[in-house]
């Protein structure tokens, strides 16, 4: 099957975090710490271009 070797890591960071970005939102207007919602978004768009990269 054809794999595609050229990732577009910023694309797929962006959407990742926009992503990501999304649920912490609500989490901060929820009440939690604008700092730990970064930590999870950063975390979370990281996580997945390397899953998407290992896969």
């Amino acid at each position: 099957m054809y794999k595609n070797t050229n990732t577009d890591w910023l694309g797929s960071m962006v959407t990742a975090g926009l992503g990501a970005g999304v649920i912490t939102t609500f989490a901060v207007s929820q009440g939690q710490s604008p700092w730990v919602a970064m930590g999870i978004t950063i975390f979370a768009a990281i996580a997945a271009v390397l899953f998407d990269r290992l896969s």
